[in-house]
């Protein structure tokens, strides 16, 4: 073949290779020369026909090796792009996860400290001097110095609701007694053996009956409600 008939094919050819043996669009994947370049590109190539057959079977397979190798290399930085994705997702949840559990374990330690303050500020009924009588004003300021400052509400809903702040109420009919109106109000002896006359000794008794049986005056409190008794 002439080498003006090999330009002329190289021209229209698809499958030329470069004279180092690299093939031009199939083999290495490289386009073309465009335009006034196609010509002289042209004269410095070789037909993949003028090779002989065996080395064009190497050039393949060189050519091949070499696009699975960028293949590879390809996948292997996208799959550590991926990894390092994951562990950032990761480790992004694991601090949240602590932080979380850090605030919540401050929070628990919080309100254990509250409840602490607010046992060690109530005073004992012992503590009151004793009075022929008592308004409900200053049988409320006793409470507030015996229940716990949380547990207070719930412990004066249940009184308004048992005897509007009386201790001297008596139900007639059943014999309940005093702010908590008990039943009967002899049990509150256990608390002091002035349980007629002292609300002191009648909170204090109430006190303990609300946390033995149900807790806290919040849990009493929360009985209440479901049920109007307690």
């Amino acid at each position: 073949m002439s080498r003006i008939s090999v330009r002329g094919f190289a021209v229209a050819s698809a499958t030329a290779v470069t004279t180092v043996g690299a093939v031009v669009g199939v083999a290495s994947g490289n386009t073309q020369p465009s335009g006034d370049n196609l010509e002289a590109t042209a004269a410095d190539t070789t037909l993949l026909a003028d090779i002989p057959m065996g080395e064009q079977a190497q050039i393949q397979v060189s050519s091949l090796t070499q696009q699975a190798d960028a293949q590879a290399a390809a996948a292997d930085a996208a799959a550590k792009k991926s990894a390092e994705e994951s562990a950032r997702i990761q480790a992004a949840k694991t601090a949240e996860a602590k932080k979380a559990a850090a605030e919540e374990s401050a929070e628990k330690a919080r309100e254990e400290a509250q409840a602490r303050a607010n046992r060690d500020a109530v005073r004992d009924a012992s503590s009151f001097a004793a009075q022929s009588s008592y308004t409900v004003a200053q049988v409320q300021a006793m409470a507030r110095q015996m229940v716990p400052a949380d547990q207070f509400q719930c412990f004066s809903n249940i009184v308004d609701h048992e005897s509007s702040w009386n201790y001297r109420a008596q139900n007639p009919s059943s014999g309940a007694y005093g702010l908590m109106q008990a039943l009967p109000g002899s049990k509150m002896v256990s608390a002091g053996a002035d349980w007629q006359t002292n609300p002191a000794t009648q909170i204090k008794w109430g006190l303990n009956y609300m946390d033995s049986r149900y807790g806290s005056p919040c849990g009493a409190w929360s009985f209440w409600q479901a049920n109007n008794w307690y």
